[in-house]
């Protein structure tokens, strides 16, 4: 029904840039929030970057400063610019969206198919 389409992967080297972008297929009455986790083999699945409803944002410690979370209210798109890139955010990147479908819905997590970054040295 929902599903959360994500682009914008590739493999780039070390200090270079991506743009991950994350969308519904579909209409979705409200969003409480949008993050983007990423999972590199073998390790837990973290929390990169949040933003609220509000606008209001938070990033791990590991990415302050180089990563930024945005979004497009219109399209309900949530974008992951990533710059000065490093071999250890080498992952794959989700998006994560708290959603209402319609009005009356209960919150409802949805999560993107991932999209695979790769940082070279």
């Amino acid at each position: 029904q929902v599903q959360l389409v994500e682009s914008g992967g590739g493999l780039v080297q070390a200090g270079g840039s991506l743009r991950l972008s994350c969308a519904p297929s579909g209409t979705i009455f409200s969003i409480y929030a949008m993050d983007w986790y990423r999972q590199a083999p073998k390790k837990q699945r973290e929390l990169v970057a949040r933003i609220t409803s509000g606008g209001s944002t938070n990033y791990a410690d590991s990415v302050k400063g180089r990563f930024t979370i945005s979004r497009d209210n219109a399209k309900n798109t949530v974008y992951l610019q990533m710059n000065s890139l490093k071999p250890e955010d080498t992952a794959v990147y989700y998006c994560r969206v708290d959603a209402l479908r319609y009005y009356g819905d209960r919150p409802s997590i949805y999560w993107g198919q991932g999209t695979q970054v790769t940082v070279s040295s």
